[in-house]
């Protein structure tokens, strides 16, 4: 299986699995489904059984349909962790080439080259079933180049991920609260060991969080033990605790500090 080497905020490289092409088009297609069905339905609704004609409501036809298609991958992978619907389903997702979670420009960089779909997003409005269906396989045409890309970049990037900094690789496919940073801590009880922690960034914290879950994983500590005498030596503090005990406490002492801000 191909991978990627990703140098972290912390100067430690961690190694990820690129997500396989069959997986990424498979994701794409149900997404491309879902977005092909929520379209029929509500031009069904809209034309069928409410009777609206389309050159008077073109306006809501906008606004109910092209929009929420136009921003649907954006706004899932913002909300998804870096996974659309169709991601999710195949256990692959999006992160940034620095090894934390993309930043909003980022994502907005990789949703902003998939112009080429745009058409089909917008040109069904005076379009019949079969227009649709053209639209459909212009943009599946235009499609080619970015396999083409994907196979040709070392990575396996399309446009959009070379532009954004951002590659694609397997993830688990449930995706719960514990895959982010959060975590329920017991605010009346809690005390905190390392207020140092609120000196490191969003981005080293999901480094953390990264490092704990393959560590234990992979049962390979190795990388929690670098990234633990990193952060030691960075915030000049002191610990008994083993490696991945102390980076959770660490990711403990954050959560509880950053809701007191």
């Amino acid at each position: 299986m191909a991978s990627v080497q990703i140098n972290t905020a912390f100067n430690v490289a961690l190694d990820f699995e690129i997500a396989p092409f069959h997986k990424r088009l498979v994701a794409y297609f149900i997404d491309f489904i879902l977005l092909l069905t929520y379209l029929y339905f509500w031009k069904y609704m809209l034309y069928d059984v409410m009777n609206l004609g389309v050159r008077e409501h073109m306006g809501l036809d906008i606004l109910l349909i092209s929009v929420p298609m136009l921003f649907y991958s954006l706004l899932t992978e913002l909300l998804m962790n870096g996974q659309t619907i169709g991601k999710k389903l195949m256990g692959i997702r999006v992160i940034s080439l620095d090894g934390g979670e993309p930043t909003l420009g980022q994502f907005m960089l990789r949703w902003i080259t998939k112009f080429f779909e745009w058409p089909f997003l917008f040109g069904y409005i005076y379009a019949s079933h079969i227009m649709i269906i053209i639209f459909a396989l212009y943009t599946c045409f235009f499609g080619i180049a970015v396999v083409i890309l994907i196979i040709a970049t070392k990575n396996s990037q399309r446009l959009g991920d070379l532009a954004a900094g951002t590659v694609i690789v397997n993830a688990k496919t449930s995706m719960n609260i514990n895959d982010t940073i959060f975590m329920e801590i017991d605010e009346a009880t809690y005390q905190v060991s390392f207020p140092q922690v609120m000196q490191l960034s969003d981005n080293d914290i999901n480094t953390i969080k990264t490092v704990i879950t393959q560590a234990r994983k992979n049962n390979n500590h190795n990388v929690a033990i670098r990234i633990e005498y990193k952060v030691k030596d960075v915030l000049k503090i002191e610990s008994r605790l083993s490696s991945v005990d102390f980076l959770e406490k660490l990711m403990e002492d954050y959560n509880y500090l950053a809701t007191k801000e």
